[in-house]
Parts: C-alpha cells; sequence; structure tokens
C-alpha cells in the first residue's frame, strides 16, 4: 500500500489515490514545500503537447471512455459534462450535443458550450501553451461563462445572478476581499481547486509575471505575485478547503488519464491529493503517517438506492456521512462476500463513504440518484 497523510484542519479529512500514473513517474518528487512544486512541475512540463485551440473542441469532442469531459457520472448519457448545468442528483436543466451545440452566438442558458479558461486567458495574455491546457480549459455554457467573465471564484455571500444549476455570482465572503466573485456548486470546488493548484504548479516560474503585468487583472485577487506559494492567503485557504471537502472523483481519475493520453503530462494533485498538504501546508504534515485503505465503490453514480464496497483488507468499520457530516449508518466489523460488501436503502445526495482498517482510514465520495 501507499503511504497517505493523516492530518486534522477543521474536520478530520484522508485522501485516496484514484488516477494510474505511469511507474516511477514521481520518483524525483522527494520534497516537501514549494521544493516539492517545483520538482512536480519539472514532472509534468517534460512531454507536455501543446495543443491547438481548435483541438480542445476535437478532445471534448473524443468519445474515448476516459473522456472526463462527456457525461458518464451522473445521467451517463455521453453529453458535455458541464459545470455550470450539471445537477448531480436531478435532471438537467439542458444538455449539449457535442459538436452540434458548440458556440457561437449565445443569449441564454442552454444556447451553446465554448472553452472556458478557470484561469482567465486575459491574465496569460492568451499565450500558450497556457491558452491550450485542458487542464484548466473545460467546456462550459457560454452565457454563464460570459456570467463570470475574469472573475474569481470564491465564496458568495449576496448573489447577483444564479445560473440554473446553483452557480452564484456575487459579492465576495472571502475574508479581506470585498469585490465579486463565482461560486460554482459543491460538487465541482474541488475540481476546480486542483486545476488552479496544477496551474500555480506547471506556470509556477510565470506567476509573478502574470501578476505584476495585470494590475488591473479581477482574477489577480486570488494570487500574490510570488513564484512560490502563488495564491494570496485567504484566496489558498479556500481553495484548499474546497480541495479537503470534495475529495478526487472518478470524473477527475478519467480525465486526468485522457488529457494525459492526449497532452502528455498528469494533475499530480489529482494522482496524489496528500501533494496539495505537502507543497502548501507541510507543517500540517505528521511523523505517523497512516496508510490507504484501497477500495472501490460502484456504480458511482448509483443509479438505485444500492451500492457495493470492493476490498482485499480487513475493514474494521464502514461509516457513512452526508456531505455536511451528518452520520448516516455505520457498520462494525462487516462482512463480505467474496471481497463485496453491499449497502442499501439509501436515499439520492451525495455521501462520504469512510472505511477504516487499523489505524488507516480512507474515504471516497459517492452520488445515489
Amino acid at each position: 500500500m501507499k503511504k497517505i497523510i493523516s492530518f486534522i484542519v477543521t474536520i478530520c479529512c484522508s485522501f485516496t489515490i484514484f488516477a494510474q500514473a505511469p511507474a516511477n513517474y514521481y520518483n524525483s518528487a522527494t520534497g516537501t514545500g514549494y521544493a516539492l512544486k517545483s520538482q512536480l512541475k519539472t514532472i509534468i512540463s517534460a512531454n507536455h503537447i501543446d495543443l491547438t485551440y481548435g483541438g480542445l473542441w476535437d478532445l471534448y469532442s473524443d468519445n474515448a471512455i476516459k473522456n472526463g469531459f462527456r457525461d458518464k457520472y451522473y445521467e451517463n448519457d455521453n453529453t458535455i459534462l458541464d459545470i455550470y448545468s450539471e445537477k448531480p442528483v436531478a435532471a438537467d436543466p439542458y444538455n449539449y450535443t457535442v459538436i452540434m451545440d458548440q458556440c457561437g452566438n449565445y443569449n441564454s442558458e442552454g444556447d451553446c458550450y465554448n472553452r472556458e479558461h478557470l484561469i482567465p486567458q486575459s491574465y496569460f495574455d492568451q499565450n500558450s501553451p497556457m491558452r491550450t491546457d485542458a487542464f484548466h480549459v473545460w467546456p462550459t455554457d457560454g452565457k454563464v461563462n460570459g456570467e463570470r467573465g475574469n472573475l474569481p471564484f470564491g465564496k458568495v455571500g449576496s448573489a447577483s445572478y444564479t445560473s440554473q444549476n446553483g452557480t452564484k455570482r456575487g459579492t465576495s465572503a472571502v475574508t479581506g476581499y470585498s469585490g465579486t466573485v463565482v461560486e460554482p456548486i459543491d460538487e465541482f470546488k474541488g475540481d476546480i481547486a486542483r486545476a488552479y493548484f496544477y496551474f500555480a504548479t506547471r506556470y509556477e516560474d510565470f506567476m509573478d509575471d502574470f501578476y505584476t503585468d495585470h494590475p488591473n487583472a479581477e482574477i489577480r485577487a486570488m494570487f500574490d505575485g510570488s513564484t512560490n506559494k502563488v495564491f494570496s492567503n485567504n484566496f489558498l485557504d479556500m481553495l484548499y478547503q474546497w480541495h479537503l471537502q470534495d475529495p478526487v472523483s472518478m470524473r477527475e481519475t478519467n480525465l486526468n488519464d485522457f488529457i494525459y493520453s492526449e497532452q502528455g503530462n498528469r494533475n499530480p494533485y489529482i494522482d496524489n491529493p496528500q501533494y496539495v498538504t505537502a507543497v502548501w501546508f507541510p507543517n500540517l504534515l505528521t511523523n505517523t503517517q497512516a496508510e490507504l485503505v484501497e477500495f472501490n465503490v460502484y456504480p458511482n453514480p448509483a443509479p438505485k438506492n444500492t451500492i457495493y464496497i470492493s476490498t482485499k483488507e480487513k475493514i474494521d468499520t464502514i461509516t457513512i456521512y452526508s456531505l455536511e457530516g451528518k452520520l448516516i449508518m455505520k457498520f462494525s466489523n462487516p462482512q463480505f462476500h467474496d471481497e463485496v460488501f453491499t449497502i442499501n436503502h439509501l436515499k439520492s445526495g451525495t455521501y462520504i463513504i469512510k472505511l477504516k482498517a487499523g489505524k488507516n482510514i480512507t474515504d471516497k465520495k459517492v452520488i445515489v440518484k
């Protein structure tokens, strides 16, 4: 088993390594703190293929099994997976068919999808490979993308605009920032945070120039102008909390593998989520490390009220929590049959499944429709 760091922030959390990086891919990532970030930058820059801007359309349209830009996780209808319209436990307000529904002009939600830069391309003057880096350029509804513009992501206090899936734009509730921000739904907050951590790592040596050259950029509030920490304190804390509260999903795992097959590099914070702590919060690392409990939850999302847990390990407890931390079910010394444990009678919703084996604990998120 691989090692995973256990620590306490405001809640007890653990992470699962989902994606499968090539053997020895991270062998040179031996440091901690910003030295580790620089080592990761070298690794993920080495074979990075600069995709064309038009090639992003082809990427979204590819019907590969692991294409995380397509909905193979919620409705499982293979339409464009749009973070601004997807409703994880309800019917989507609209769906996009690849190619046919590319923008184009738009006036309302549901008109077309375009290519959104999570870090606005005006911040790096539309230069490549940032402009064509699929790890932060995602297909999204044109109207909502336009409503976001170049705004920072953040916690919204009072919303002036809300998309049909609940994405909000409004006054900032991020401590120390009084401007306007955009808040995605909880389902995609961790995805966005890990995309930002990737960008800060892959382009760390440019981050000071981006900051200096764009003093009036709204997105600048998220950064501090350094090449090491990269983020301003309050936004770093927010991204870290999003990362903790929304663990790596199968969509991200598949997206990582798919982009690697096309672009030649990976997001290390999807492969090894504990790197986020090791880089930005190394003081939270403990000398005592708990090992990863390796298990699978399927189907995920579950179309009915039954899920299955498979593992080869001896499990002491299985605990199920709501996203808000409310205890839903607990099984002590669960009996597995052919290495599979069945859980029935789950209502529609999103849950955190926690498995404990000795001192080792791992969480996974599962959606029941």
